[in-house]
């Protein structure tokens, strides 16, 4: 009797090279055993991202709420209280910090003094301007769309939605007096369940090096983007780690010979859907998760400040230079 692993096994051929290769080019086959899914929820978190900028303008109303022209005159007037705010005030072209903070804005003294832990969900729909939506929604569109015709609306929504929240508490764990908002936590989770979904599904890819260099670079960029003034790299790490370890979780793929159980020989047993290390991988992300959770949501409504348990961490989030002082971004 043949069991799974051999069929595997008998499935690669060595090359004149002693490389070992796949017969019948196995990732293109696998992937045709695969269910493919037409994409409509990151469109519609698209849609709906859209849709709450356009009510935060609105609120925002810049003629009404800046008469008195302290820092300029409001940005695009003719399009009316939809205008923004004094490019000196927002240079991204979006409303005041006091509209954000109103409409569910991260900001810690709420979300722990107030009562106002739902500032952990809403921070991740709300943008600081035009260029702050626009630059995220393109991100969501090309590694959202993709992952969900792959792996299904549920998993990729859950992803999204956890990610978001992952970050928003790293965020508020270390950035207590200031306000935070964006769906780059979410967008971080999606990069960082890219990563962990390539190394769970390792065995199925060709040019997989390369592969998972181009990632870590793509990573490594992002984040240091993130040490400049003016952007919550907090939320950006919570949201990369939440997202990769919820790939291990949420997206191993089925052994070749599980998805092909039904047409092979007699001879042939498949015992398991997926491999002894995607089990391990999984059932210890899923560990380390719900103790990340739980860790960081008792400090959070503990009141503790995360940069009193790691002095160092400050400088993932921006480093001061001669340009500019972190402290007054």
């Amino acid at each position: 009797m043949m069991s799974g692993d051999d069929l595997e096994r008998r499935r690669r051929s060595k090359d004149g090279n002693g490389t070992e290769n796949y017969n019948n080019n196995s990732s293109s086959s696998y992937s045709r055993t695969q269910t493919h899914w037409t994409s409509w929820l990151i469109p519609v978190f698209v849609v709906i991202n859209i849709a709450v900028f356009v009510v935060i303008m609105y609120v925002n109303n810049c003629p009404k709420h800046n008469r008195l022209r302290i820092d300029g005159k409001c940005v695009a007037r003719f399009l009316g209280r939809f205008s923004f705010q004094p490019l000196k005030e927002n240079p991204l072209f979006g409303a005041s910090s006091n509209t954000l903070e109103k409409l569910g804005a991260l900001q810690w003294r709420k979300i722990v003094h107030g009562n106002q832990a739902w500032r952990l969900v809403t921070a991740n729909w709300l943008h600081a301007g035009l260029i702050h939506l626009v630059a995220n929604m393109l991100s969501l569109v090309l590694i959202g769309i993709r992952l969900e015709q792959q792996f299904g609306f549920l998993r990729v929504g859950v992803i999204y939605l956890l990610s978001g929240f992952g970050g928003s508490v790293l965020s508020a764990l270390f950035i207590q007096r200031n306000i935070s908002v964006g769906a780059s936590g979410a967008l971080f989770g999606l990069l960082g369940t890219m990563l962990s979904e390539l190394i769970t599904n390792w065995t199925i890819y060709s040019n997989k090096a390369a592969a998972l260099f181009t990632l870590v670079v793509i990573v490594v960029v992002n984040l240091a983007v993130g040490i400049l003034p003016f952007v919550d790299n907090f939320a950006h790490i919570g949201g990369f780690l939440t997202g990769f370890l919820l790939g291990f979780i949420l997206l191993p793929r089925p052994r070749f010979g599980w998805l092909e159980r039904h047409n092979l020989p007699a001879d042939v047993r498949v015992k398991s859907k997926y491999k002894v290390y995607q089990y391990v991988l999984g059932l210890l992300a899923l560990a380390l998760l719900v103790a990340g959770f739980t860790v960081g949501l008792l400090m959070l409504f503990h009141g503790e400040h995360g940069s009193k348990h790691c002095h160092w961490c400050r400088y993932l989030n921006c480093i001061p230079t001669a340009k500019w002082e972190c402290d007054k971004s």
